[in-house]
């Protein structure tokens, strides 16, 4: 067994042995754990991919006269005041009121790059921060601090997605295309860091880590923490972080968002670590889910290997879909390469944890009160074919006293709806059939869905009746405005 203090000494007499966990894998592969355990003193990991949970404490300094924040902006992004005088929290994600496409991040990067940045603040007005308000520009050279704090970073695997609807859906997993058009992942697999230690000996809290180019450390498990699906809360300096390490992005239809580097040293102190340091793409195992349910508890659509997903393609239902990557395997490289580099120059030294991660850890929803669902709330469809005649539809709605048949094939997937009013304009334009006046683009319900979702789409489209389907689209029933008045009591 080796120790911490022993590869440090190595790494300042400069005799360290270092290699990036993707050379690991043929020197265990050939020498096997233990006889690899003796050669190779520390493995590099390296992972580089859109960490939502990301945010920057900056210390602004005082004016003169000095003020307390109320609110505050940077380049018309807010930040939270609810702290010091002039410390404020920017957090990743959080919009712009005026630029299109920018956010937190945005202002971060323009930071790191040397940039300056619009602040513009609004005061209480107190005895001692008289101001009210400011308008200023400043740059990382001018504010006391800028600590990058991240709740949750570094996933140890993600799951991956893919849609089942028929609409293109935006995501924070990227655009997903119609019936299964693409499937998206995150994470680097056999090279990211908490693969390459699964037992958190080396990983944990007080580990110096690599952050953007920066040394930084981890300071506890992240926010939904439940390994598998491991997660790290990091801080680092942002005044020592390399812009070629940190990428602003935003998501369509989501929300801005920042690409990270971070790459973990993993000292090899024993056998047993070099075996964990091995690990291949295809023993690591996550699941497809189907975002096109919109659930909390999405759909399984079945579990994949990281192999599978970095080939670019995978089987759904006998057919070969196309895979894309939202995490970067070439920049995950250079990260283990550089944070190779430092630990051999002798820049970067190795700490361990003082308090190992939980291994495991129950990731628990939202509490919530009682949420009715629309399958309380539906009723029993009256369907129609869509080359039915006008007249038949006609004497369906008298005779079931409905208002709205859904139109579906043989099957019982949904083609379309139509209305008694639709059925009026019929008869003056002289129609013959269903097929001629139905609405083809129709707004639906799941029917898991909280039954306020039914409601919002029935006062947004101003309609009176959603078709309620499944994920292939097949009616299972019917939810109306009158209904829901009924049961409701409104």
């Amino acid at each position: 067994m080796k120790t911490i203090e022993q590869i440090n000494e190595k790494i300042r007499e400069g005799s360290v042995c270092v290699v990036t966990a993707k050379e690991m894998k043929d020197i265990v592969s050939e020498l096997g754990p233990e006889k690899a355990a003796k050669e190779v003193d520390v493995v590099t990991t390296g992972t580089f991919g859109a960490m939502c949970s990301t945010g920057v404490f900056i210390n602004f300094g005082h004016s003169d006269p000095p003020i307390k924040f109320r609110r505050a902006w940077l380049n018309d992004v807010e930040v939270y005041t609810g702290l010091a005088a002039v410390d404020a929290f920017l957090g990743a994600t959080k919009p712009s009121e005026t630029r299109e496409n920018y956010g937190g991040a945005h202002v971060i990067e323009e930071l790191v790059f040397g940039r300056e940045v619009e602040l513009r603040a609004i005061g209480f007005g107190t005895d001692c921060y008289p101001r009210k308000e400011i308008e200023t520009a400043v740059s990382l050279e001018d504010v006391n601090q800028a600590v990058m704090v991240n709740p949750r970073n570094a996933y140890q695997r993600y799951r991956a997605a893919t849609n089942s609807s028929d609409k293109v859906l935006r995501t924070y997993m990227g655009t997903l295309l119609p019936n299964y058009g693409n499937v998206t992942f995150a994470g680097t697999g056999e090279i990211s860091p908490l693969n390459n230690d699964p037992e958190f000996r080396t990983i944990g809290v007080g580990t110096r880590i690599f952050l953007c180019g920066a040394k930084g450390y981890i300071i506890g498990e992240g926010t939904q923490h439940s390994p598998p699906f491991g997660t790290l809360m990091v801080k680092g300096n942002l005044k020592d972080m390399k812009a070629e390490f940190l990428k602003a992005c935003y998501f369509p239809g989501y929300a801005p968002s920042i690409f990270l580097g971070i790459g973990i040293p993993i000292p090899i102190l024993d056998a047993e670590i070099a075996k964990s340091t091995a690990i291949r793409d295809w023993e690591i195992k996550t699941t497809i889910i189907d975002f096109g349910v919109p659930r909390r508890d999405r759909p399984v659509v079945r579990e994949v290997t990281y192999a599978e997903l970095k080939s670019g393609k995978v089987e759904i239902n006998r057919e070969e879909v196309r895979v894309s990557p939202l995490s970067s395997f070439y920049m995950a490289e250079k990260v283990m390469k550089e944070l190779k580099r430092m630990i051999e120059k002798g820049e970067f030294l190795l700490s361990l944890p003082v308090e190992r991660l939980k291994g495991k850890e129950l990731f628990k929803p939202m509490k919530q009160k009682e949420i009715r669902i629309v399958r309380e709330f539906m009723t029993k469809a009256i369907t129609i074919r869509e080359d039915s005649r006008i007249e038949d539809a006609a004497m369906l709605m008298i005779n079931k006293n409905v208002n709205h048949l859904p139109v579906v094939d043989d099957e019982g997937i949904l083609k379309g709806i139509v209305t008694s009013w639709d059925i009026a304009k019929a008869v003056t334009k002289g129609a013959k059939t269903v097929k001629e006046v139905m609405t083809r683009e129709v707004i639906t319900v799941f029917p898991e869905e909280p039954i306020a979702i039914a409601i919002s789409k029935l006062e947004k489209y101003d309609i009176s009746a959603l078709p309620v389907i499944d994920s292939k689209k097949r009616v299972l029933g019917i939810v109306t405005s009158e209904t829901i008045s009924k049961m409701l009591g409104v």
